[in-house]
């Protein structure tokens, strides 16, 4: 018999920022579960990190899709998710301590066991799950989806208590061979748990269906990397999490 997922808002701060994230879950089950946060792309929180968070739920786990800008705001102009997500790049501390609000969020829940914690994101969102890595969050792990690879607060050996997962375009134009390398080569030096998988002819949003090239012919969706990557991280995060 098929689990019915129950969904819900959940209103969590950041300082004096409101945020409304979106929570699913399996209903009728009384024993804690794994949790798993979601994080955006630079669009803000929408179709896309509400279906992966379905997904997550149908797979056992409690998932909690963060917001990033506040009040649930999404963007549809690429200048004003730049503009959005360039600001929290340039500025680290904030970016960390947002996705820490958020992190909270989920171990707060009811259903959660606040002992056994993932994340996962796409693009921004991939980008922001590696910095709460580096930021020594207690998570199993994080999985990073076409995710940017640089910082300006490099891990430091022995901070990084999560194992990482980075799912890259092999082809991705905003994320070259060099980052690449230059992120292996820092997770080497931090002493972290990390592995990319590079998939042959993929861009960049390979897992989002209406990443047409529209935008910019770099973000493109790929089916076998989109299947591929999502059954990695279930690999993944069934043996960090075991669920």
């Amino acid at each position: 018999m098929a689990s019915t997922i129950k969904t819900e808002d959940i209103l969590y701060r950041d300082g004096p920022l409101n945020l409304n994230g979106f929570a699913a879950y399996e209903d009728g089950r009384s024993d804690r579960r794994p949790g798993v946060l979601v994080v955006h792309e630079a669009w803000g929180l929408g179709e896309h990190a509400i279906e992966r968070a379905k997904m997550l739920a149908s797979l056992g786990y409690v998932a909690f899709a963060a917001d990033m800008f506040g009040d649930r705001r999404q963007v549809t102009k690429r200048e004003e998710a730049m503009a959005l997500i360039g600001d929290l790049r340039a500025h680290p501390p904030k970016l960390r301590a947002r996705i820490r609000a958020a992190l909270t969020a989920l171990s707060d829940m009811p259903q959660v066991d606040s002992s056994r914690l993932g994340a996962i994101g796409f693009c921004f969102g991939g980008m922001t799950v590696l910095e709460l890595a580096r930021d020594g969050a207690d998570v199993a792990g994080v999985v990073s989806f076409h995710g940017g690879l640089e910082t300006q607060m490099p891990a430091v050996a022995g901070e990084v208590k999560a194992r990482i997962l980075v799912c890259n375009g092999a082809d991705d134009p905003m994320i070259p061979p060099k980052q690449v390398e230059a992120f292996e080569d820092e997770m080497k030096k931090a002493n972290a748990d990390a592995r990319v998988i590079n998939y042959p002819g993929a861009v960049h949003g390979f897992t989002n269906h209406k990443a047409d090239g529209s935008i910019a012919p770099g973000i493109l969706y790929n089916k076998s990397a989109d299947e591929q990557s999502w059954a990695a991280m279930r690999a993944f995060l069934g043996e960090i999490l075991g669920e």
